[in-house]
């Protein structure tokens, strides 16, 4: 589905040169154990967060919650972001990030704040626009959110990246 639109939809991140070349995305094989259901607690500091974009300037997200799991048993904790449309959004780095995911980081929702707990699984994580041309504009993980652990599930790295001067 995600491959349809990018090759074919007019709001693809991917030039006309990209779309001629594109097989498709990369992801990593699902991982049953890359999907936790993490303690969640509310900010201690609630409020806004300007976070610094791939653009240079800033966009505004709310601080909604802290999200505590173990990956590998070794202790992991992740802000989550209430975007404008409601959504909890968890921009994130981690040790693939660079190497085996896109160096900037990846993105992933939070679903079901119910009784402290929330799934994050990281076989949805996808990659923003700006991995696959970087004439996009697309949040930075903060430093809060990046992981020391490597995590191997959903999106990989998008190779063919073209300036955003390219068209063809």
């Amino acid at each position: 589905m995600k491959d349809e639109f990018f090759t074919a939809d007019p709001g693809s991140p991917l030039t006309p040169g990209q779309r001629a070349r594109f097989r498709g995305l990369a992801y990593f094989a699902p991982d049953p154990t890359f999907a936790f259901v993490a303690d969640v607690r509310p900010c201690i500091t609630p409020g806004d967060v300007d976070l610094v974009t791939s653009c240079g300037d800033t966009e505004r997200y709310r601080r909604a919650a802290v999200a505590r799991f173990e990956v590998d048993e070794i202790p992991a904790v992740l802000t989550l972001f209430r975007s404008d449309r409601g959504d909890l959004f968890v921009p994130f780095r981690d040790a693939t990030s660079g190497t085996e995911t896109y160096g900037a980081g990846r993105y992933l929702e939070a679903w079901g704040l119910r009784g402290g707990r929330a799934l994050l699984d990281f076989n949805f994580a996808y990659n923003p626009y700006c991995a696959y041309n970087p004439g996009w504009r697309c949040p930075i993980p903060p430093i809060e959110n990046h992981l020391a652990v490597p995590i191997r599930a959903g999106e990989r790295s998008y190779p063919d990246v073209e300036s955003p001067e390219v068209e063809s």
